[in-house]
C-alpha cells in the first residue's frame, strides 16, 4: 500500500516542483540580466550618449504633441494632481473628525513627499514608458533585429537596455519634480479653497514637516523605482518569444511584476531612508 501512495504523491508533486524550479531559474536569469545592465553603464555613457539623449527626449515628450501623443510629463502631472486631490479630500475629512484639521498641511508635506508622489511616478512610468520599452524590444526580438545587432558585433544589451535605463534615470528627475509640484498644488487647493482652511495655518504645518532633505530623499526613492521599472520591462521585452502574441503577454507580465516590485521597493526604501520610526521635524519621533 505504501508504494502506490508514495508514487501517487510523487506524481502530484512533480509538476509543482517543476514550476518552482522554473521560477527559481527565471529569478536567477533576471538577476544576472540586471547585473549585466548595471555593469555596462560606464561603457554606454561613453559610446552611446547620443542615443541616450534621443531616448530622454522620447521618454519626456513622446513623438507627438504633449496632449495627444504621449509624453510622460502630462501623464505624471495629471496622475499626481488627481491623487493629491484625493489626499486633500479624504485626509482633511479624517483629520476634521478628530479635531485635527489644522494638520492637513503637515499631512500633505509628509504623505505626498515620502509615499504618494514616488509611487505615482513609478506606476506612471511602468504604464506609460515601461510598456513601451517592452513592446519596442519585443518587436525587435521577434523580428530578429536584436540578433542582427549581435551579428554586427554591437552589444545589443548595452545599446538597447542600458541606454534606456540611463535615459529613464535622467528623465525621471524633471518628471518627478513636476508630479510632486502637482500633488502639492492639488492638496492645497482642496484643503484651503474647497474646505476653507486658513492658508497661513496650512502653510505653517506644511513647511514645518517638510525640510529640504526630504525632497532629495523622495527624489532618490523615485530614481530607485524608475530603475526597477525600466530593467523589469526591458528584461521581458528583450527575452520575448512567440511572435506578436508573445510580445503582448510579455508586456502584461512586465507590468504586473513591476507594480509588485514598486510596492515592495517602496516599503524597503522608506525604511532605509527614514527608518522604521521616522523623526518628524518639529514633532519629534513618531512611534
Amino acid at each position: 500500500m505504501a508504494v502506490p501512495v508514495i508514487g501517487s504523491l510523487t506524481q502530484r508533486l512533480r509538476p509543482r516542483l517543476r514550476r518552482s524550479m522554473r521560477g527559481f531559474a527565471e529569478a536567477g536569469a533576471q538577476f544576472t540580466f540586471y547585473l549585466r545592465v548595471v555593469a555596462d553603464i560606464p561603457y554606454a555613457l561613453v559610446k552611446h550618449w547620443r542615443h541616450i539623449l534621443r531616448l530622454i527626449a522620447q521618454i519626456s515628450f513622446g513623438s507627438a504633441t504633449l496632449l495627444a501623443g504621449g509624453g510622460s510629463i502630462g501623464v505624471v502631472f495629471a496622475m499626481s494632481f488627481v491623487t493629491g486631490s484625493q489626499i486633500g479630500l479624504e485626509g482633511f475629512r479624517g483629520l476634521d473628525l478628530v479635531g485635527l484639521s489644522p494638520l492637513s498641511g503637515a499631512m500633505s508635506g509628509l504623505v505626498n513627499t515620502r509615499e504618494l508622489a514616488p509611487v505615482v511616478a513609478g506606476i506612471a512610468l511602468a504604464a506609460k514608458v515601461g510598456t513601451g520599452f517592452t513592446a519596442q524590444l519585443g518587436a525587435m526580438r521577434i523580428a530578429e533585429e536584436i540578433d542582427a545587432l549581435d551579428a554586427m558585433s554591437i552589444r545589443s544589451l548595452r545599446f538597447l537596455v542600458t541606454t534606456r535605463m540611463i535615459a529613464a534615470f535622467f528623465a525621471v528627475i524633471p518628471l518627478y519634480l513636476v508630479g510632486l509640484f502637482g500633488s502639492y498644488v492639488a492638496t492645497r487647493l482642496i484643503v484651503v479653497t474647497a474646505n476653507g482652511q486658513s492658508g497661513g495655518t496650512y502653510d505653517y504645518y506644511f513647511h514645518l514637516v517638510l525640510p529640504p532633505q526630504d525632497i532629495v530623499l523622495s527624489l532618490v526613492k523615485a530614481l530607485v523605482l524608475a530603475m526597477i521599472v525600466t530593467m523589469v520591462h526591458c528584461y521581458y521585452g528583450y527575452t520575448a518569444t512567440g511572435g506578436p502574441e508573445g510580445v503582448g503577454k510579455a508586456a502584461g507580465r512586465a507590468l504586473r511584476t513591476s507594480i509588485v516590485l514598486i510596492m515592495i521597493a517602496d516599503i524597503l526604501v522608506t525604511f532605509a531612508l527614514w527608518g522604521v520610526y521616522p523623526e518628524l521635524p518639529g514633532m519629534g519621533v513618531a512611534r
